[in-house]
């Protein structure tokens, strides 16, 4: 069983601008970060055979020992997620470094359901109407070729394509992602004993005064 984690490298300017106000770029890469180690921690400490993670950029100290990298190629989401699993060579479960609060238990879970007799696929749906994880038997570019990405409907529409392939598709729970600061904030509440939340609780007096001083003027 395999966990691939698709992310990008925190690099100020280059992840988590949505959070930029109240953020500057510094303050949303290193919530970035948190919320990759949290994810990277969970997968690390998830039973499976192979941890893989899928990088557009440069590997930094954040990246623990015991996970193999694959760098991201391809135009647009769908072109990387086609060829995350392309490169893997296998199927596996796939999610992405915005849910800080994801659990080994959650991730076992998952595995489990995806390498259930007769299933081949798992969804696991994002509150905002995305999706946070997916699954898969055996890679096939056609499951992500075409999908809207990024839309409120982005969810409903893989999961439209995964039946239209005839996948035999199981839901996972759903989760809330993080893309912009009310969802960071809800999720760090959720989860308050991840780095994503120690991050953002010592931030927030930082954010506070610079809303102050922004007010001021």
């Amino acid at each position: 069983m395999t966990v691939v984690v698709l992310a990008k490298a925190p690099v100020p300017g280059r992840v988590k601008t949505r959070l930029c106000p109240p953020c500057d770029h510094q303050q949303a890469a290193e919530l970035a970060e948190a919320a990759l180690v949290d994810t990277l921690t969970a997968v690390s400490a998830t039973p499976c055979r192979r941890r893989v993670l899928a990088l557009d950029g440069t590997p930094g100290p954040w990246l623990p020992a015991g996970l193999e990298v694959l760098t991201q190629r391809g135009d647009g989401l769908a072109d990387r997620l086609a060829n995350a699993f392309a490169d893997l060579g296998e199927g596996g479960l796939l999610i992405g470094m915005d849910t800080p609060q994801v659990t080994p238990a959650q991730l076992t879970a998952s595995l489990r359901a995806l390498h259930s007799p007769g299933v081949e696929a798992v969804l696991g749906p994002a509150v905002d109407g995305g999706w946070w994880s997916i699954g898969l038997r055996t890679p096939d570019a056609s499951v992500f070729r075409g999908v809207p990405m990024s839309t409120p409907s982005t969810g409903a529409a893989q999961h439209a394509r995964l039946q239209g392939l005839g996948l035999r598709t199981v839901l996972l729970p759903s989760l809330r992602d993080v893309d912009d600061f009310d969802d960071a904030v809800a999720v760090a509440r959720d989860a308050g004993d991840t780095r994503f939340a120690d991050t953002l609780r010592a931030l927030l007096p930082k954010l506070q005064a610079r809303h102050a001083a922004l007010a001021a003027r």
